[in-house]
This record gives C-alpha cells, sequence and structure tokens, in this order.
C-alpha cells in the first residue's frame, strides 16, 4: 500500500527530459521529503504523481493499480485518491471564490457533505474569514483554505509542492505540524517537497535528493 512513481522519465521538450528513470515511494502515515536544484523536475515529478500529467514512460501506481489517464479520465476509483497543495494559493485559486467556497470544491465534485467551518478551523481560519475572497486575505490565511481544500478531499495521499516557500515562519511551522498531525491521525501519506532541506530534515522521516535518484 503506497503511491509509487517507477521509473518515471519526463520533460517538457522530447529531446531534453528533466527527469530520467525517477522511482519514489510514499508509504501511508509517513512524511517523505524531496529536494533539489531549480530545474530538476520536482513539480513536474509532482505533477505526474498527483495524477495531473502523464509521464513519458514510467508509471504510477497508486495501492498497486497502475494509474490510467489523467485528471477526470482516471478511474473512479483511484480518482482523488491522491491530492496536490501548490506553492502558490493565488495561482491556485479562483479569485471570485470565497474562502468557504475553496475549501468545499472537493465536496462539491464529489457530491458529498462537508463541514466547511469545522476544517477551516482545523487549519487556523476563523469564521468571519470564510466569506472572504482571495484579495481580502493575506497568502498564509489563503494557503490555509487550500490546504483545508486538500484535505477536503479526504486523500489517501497529499503533494505539498513548495507549499511553504510563500509564508512566513510561524505560518510554515503551523500547517507543518497539521500536516505531520493528520498523517499520523488517519495515515495520509505525505511527500513534502521544498528547497528547505533543514526544514525536511526536521519533520520528515526520508528525505530524497532529486538529483541522486534521477538516472
Amino acid at each position: 500500500m503506497s503511491l509509487q512513481a517507477l521509473g518515471i522519465t519526463s520533460g517538457y521538450h522530447q529531446d531534453r527530459p528533466v527527469l530520467e528513470n525517477v522511482s519514489l515511494e510514499i508509504p501511508p502515515r509517513r512524511l517523505i521529503g524531496l529536494s533539489g536544484t531549480s530545474g530538476t523536475g520536482k513539480t513536474t515529478l509532482a505533477r505526474i504523481l498527483a495524477t495531473l500529467d502523464a509521464p513519458w514512460s514510467g508509471e504510477v501506481r497508486i495501492d498497486g493499480s497502475p494509474v490510467v489517464g489523467t485528471k477526470f479520465s482516471v478511474p473512479a476509483a483511484l480518482r482523488g485518491t491522491v491530492s496536490m497543495l501548490f506553492q502558490s494559493p493565488r495561482a491556485s485559486t479562483d479569485p471570485r471564490q470565497t474562502l468557504a467556497s475553496i475549501i468545499g470544491q472537493p465536496s462539491d465534485i464529489a457530491s458529498r457533505s462537508i463541514d466547511v467551518v469545522a476544517l477551516a478551523a482545523e487549519v487556523g481560519l476563523t469564521p468571519d474569514l470564510l466569506s472572504r475572497r482571495p484579495h481580502q486575505v493575506s497568502d498564509g490565511q489563503l494557503q490555509r483554505a487550500c490546504l483545508a481544500r486538500s484535505l477536503a478531499q479526504q486523500p489517501k495521499y497529499l503533494i505539498c509542492d513548495e507549499a511553504t516557500a510563500m509564508l512566513d515562519a510561524a505560518t510554515t511551522a503551523a500547517l507543518i505540524r497539521l500536516i505531520e498531525s493528520r498523517a499520523s491521525e488517519t495515515g495520509v501519506g505525505v511527500l513534502l517537497i521544498s528547497h528547505d532541506r533543514e526544514l525536511l530534515d526536521t519533520c520528515c522521516d526520508v528525505v530524497h535528493d532529486l538529483d541522486s535518484i534521477s538516472a
């Protein structure tokens, strides 16, 4: 039982792959760190693991099942199993939506109900913020809403792609504590991608350097 990248090769130009034969495993209840210099393909790998993009070669397996397709073409049994928290909360949200709508988006898509207020409180957002739109809140508050949105998806695996890069130290610490708690209490497996090696070494069970796991 794990989220696996097996022999992944991919990139932006067919003759210049940024990932070559990369394999990585994210088990349940574990925080796995991934570091690497800029341009080594960390975000490319994250998007492939999150089933947003397909690799050129290799495959992603979720709990042993090979992933076929991307986004909404992924089989229903696997769709939504992996959630992704992006680096820029403003680029990954609709500026017309309120924080409540942003948090509730996965439940709307899946046609299930969630307690938006309780989930917001879990990530440190007070009820008065839920009626506000992205331009009316700070980056930290918006990223908390994005984390709540990811958790509302009820994923088995969470990928955080430089998710704390734009945040101050206090907000970073709060979000990491929440992610650690979720991993421990619900069994979600986490891939934490960051340039901050000290952060990864502090909170992750294992840290991989993408430069060393790419052939």
